[in-house]
């Protein structure tokens, strides 16, 4: 297997949270395959899951703006092809200007260089 073809769903990993941190949800959506499939964090204990580029657009669309200032830095990330595991750290500032964290564990399915499926996980 060539090296290119090993990392590929880490440099699509990567390129889709470079989106995520400019809020630019056409862009995060050029990474996710149109039958993406996203199972998001809350409610606990299992998530929302997300079926689909509209259901996923439309999510994402709904969190920037209840969260302006959403960031997630990459604390580790590894993969091989098609499986990718990032480790992050999700800052915001709520509407009294508190900022928090919370920490937590991505992992992704991709085929044919798109996520395919996103399942997020916090620690609590």
């Amino acid at each position: 297997m060539k090296m290119s073809r090993i990392e590929s769903g880490i440099r699509t990993v990567m390129a889709f949270n470079e989106a995520f941190n400019r809020h630019d949800v056409p862009a995060m959506m050029q990474f996710m395959s149109d039958d993406c499939r996203f199972e998001n964090t809350t409610p606990a204990p299992d998530g929302t899951i997300y079926a689909g580029k509209a259901a996923n657009t439309q999510f994402w669309q709904e969190f920037f703006q209840a969260s302006p200032q959403a960031h997630i830095e990459i604390e580790e990330i590894f993969g091989l092809g098609y499986r990718c595991v990032m480790r992050w750290r999700y800052e915001w500032v709520d509407v009294a200007g508190n900022q928090g964290h919370v920490r937590g564990v991505d992992i992704f399915h991709l085929k044919n260089n798109r996520i395919c499926e996103k399942l997020s996980y916090v620690k609590g």
